[in-house]
């Protein structure tokens, strides 16, 4: 049995309550996207403790929070957040593996950055998440917005999250069974804005859930999983379903991302962005036949909370199909670059990315968005969905 160990995650009560209350900037100086105003308190969480005790310690005063990790998914309004925000800053990577049953259990703070624990499993020889390579923000993230790219998805390798209920004030366990993932989904997100899964309110912008620790399980192999997306394929020179170094996988999604403007670089506008901004639309078979053209992308729909194996295919969904929200935007006539040269354009290297050229405003960013959802509803009849939270404002 081997264990690796970067800064270990503390462990609650290990350090006094109190986090550190920073210099209160504004949102733009906290986001990928840059843009956001004042906030009324910003709180530095240094531990679970901290973490926890600010969370509680804003909801019992009736006060607006917003817990921030990398701030790679958020469009926050001019305005700013009259309320607190906690940021978490704790680190660690704390992996054991066992050959005996040839497997690794990783357990990480939600603030760790996500792609350091990418480059870590690959270079442990831990299979599941080389294909997660590049994505911006914290580990946090990755089981709300069930985070997935080049054929993989996190589901395939959460095991468990760590949680504080504010509904319950008290921390649990979710195993991945009561998560509720689907496609950029899970309850945790949902909570935000649908009261059934926040037990009967709703709790944005930051959900009932702060995920306090996240957990995986990983297959020891120094080979990828089988490569699933035909592009990452392409670019490995291999077929569909082949297995290479992780590391190879690691190397060519970071190039794909790269040429795409999704791998952060302060000096590349098409990085200043949240991402993808809109997910790809999944619509019954029927819709599909109805309102899309017939050479539109039609992929089907797998469910990844059912893959039998870490690296095993996810079995497909019947009557569902997924179509290209990048190709339908593009068709509507919105090309790379549309909106220049105002200060909120799409990325010159991906039709999907809503960036900011330098002096985008939210609201600059927003009208943008409104501009390409209409588009492509009103050509195709899809209405696309914003991945990115939106802290108050609104499409």
């Amino acid at each position: 049995m081997t264990q690796t160990s970067g800064h270990p995650a503390p462990t609650p009560g290990s350090a006094p309550a109190a986090a550190a209350v920073a210099a209160v900037p504004t949102l733009a100086a906290l986001t990928t996207l840059r843009v956001g105003g004042p906030v009324r308190e910003l709180v530095d969480a240094a531990t679970e403790t901290e973490l926890v005790e600010a969370v509680r310690t804003a909801d019992d005063d009736g006060t607006p929070v917003l817990v921030l990790g990398g701030g790679s998914n958020l469009l926050v309004s001019d305005d700013g957040f009259d309320g607190v925000v906690v940021r978490d800053t704790r680190r660690g990577i704390d992996g054991v593996a066992d050959s005996s049953c040839a497997g690794a259990n990783l357990v990480v703070p939600a603030g760790q950055p996500w792609d350091e624990v990418v480059a870590t499993a690959v270079a442990e020889g831990w299979m599941g998440v080389e294909a997660l390579s590049g994505i911006p923000g914290s580990t946090g993230a990755t089981p709300v917005q069930n985070v997935g790219a080049y054929g993989q998805e996190v589901a395939e390798t959460l095991s468990s999250v760590r949680v504080y209920d504010r509904l319950e004030r008290r921390t649990r366990m979710l195993a991945v069974g009561e998560l509720g993932l689907g496609y950029r989904t899970s309850i945790l997100k949902r909570s935000l804005s649908d009261a059934g899964a926040g037990g009967g309110r709703t709790w944005g912008p930051t959900g009932r859930y702060v995920v306090l620790e996240v957990s995986f399980q990983l297959r020891l192999a120094t080979l990828s999983a089988p490569v699933r997306y035909a592009e990452l394929a392409r670019r490995l020179d291999v077929a569909v379903g082949s297995r290479v170094p992780a590391a190879e996988v690691r190397d060519a999604v970071l190039e794909l991302r790269r040429g795409k403007g999704m791998v952060l670089d302060d000096a590349d506008h098409d990085t200043w962005s949240a991402g993808s901004f809109f997910t790809n639309p999944v619509l019954t078979t029927a819709e599909a036949d109805a309102r899309l053209p017939e050479d539109a992308p039609r992929f089907p729909v797998t469910d990844h909370t059912r893959v039998a194996q870490i690296g095993a295919a996810a079995p497909v969904v019947e009557g569902l199909v997924k179509s290209s929200a990048a190709w339908l935007i593009s068709r509507a006539g919105f090309d790379k670059g549309f909106g220049a040269p105002g200060p909120a354009t799409l990325s010159t290297k991906h039709s999907l990315a809503l960036t900011n050229r330098g002096s985008a405003t939210a609201a600059d960013l927003l009208a943008l968005a409104r501009t390409v959802r209409d588009g492509v509803r009103d050509s195709f009849g899809v209405t696309l969905v914003p991945e990115p939270v939106l802290v108050g404002v609104s499409l």
